[in-house]
């Protein structure tokens, strides 16, 4: 790698960091490349995207970012896992490091927020942002369908009032 792909690398890694807003950091040593396929396939399929730079490099890119605080994380092979969605790269991280032993997550970032791999865990459990969409959609629909069924209600509960009336002189 010479010195122009390393400036460019900084410098893809630099606009990555200001404008993602969550960050995964984990170990993938021992991963075949196979395994690694799958893992850039499947963050890819949702919305997340993996990079595997230098650490040096990577560090240089963290300086004045608000996720600087995941320097110390760099340490090793790492690789860096980050979407704009909060949920969907440590969600595909999770899965994949419970399929993958050999796949350890150190930690992250959400925003100025540091996370240890027990926070990046916990971020992965929440709904992504297209469920919450899907619920705050289905909660905003679901008040109006009620006010249809009463505005209903009354008019059919007469016309059975009325219909049991008339069997009732029809039986007499």
């Amino acid at each position: 790698m010479d010195r122009a792909e390393k400036q460019q690398l900084v410098t893809t890694l630099t606009e990555v960091f200001k404008t993602t807003s969550v960050v995964v950091v984990a170990h993938y040593s021992g991963l075949t490349v196979a395994q690694m396929s799958k893992l850039r396939r499947q963050m890819k399929q949702n919305g997340a995207t993996v990079k595997v730079a230098k650490n040096r490099l990577a560090k240089i890119a963290l300086e004045g970012s608000d996720v600087a605080h995941v320097a110390p994380l760099l340490k090793g092979p790492t690789i860096i896992a980050y979407s704009s969605d909060p949920v969907a790269a440590p969600k595909i991280a999770v899965e994949f490091a419970k399929a993958n032993e050999k796949f350890v997550i150190l930690g992250g970032a959400m925003g100025k927020t540091a996370l240890n791999a027990d926070g990046v865990k916990a971020l992965a459990t929440m709904p992504s942002l297209d469920e919450l969409r899907a619920k705050l959609v289905g909660l905003v629909q679901a008040p109006a369908t009620k006010l249809a069924q009463l505005s209903t209600a009354p008019a059919a509960k007469l016309a059975r009032v009325f219909g049991a009336y008339a069997a009732k002189d029809e039986a007499a």
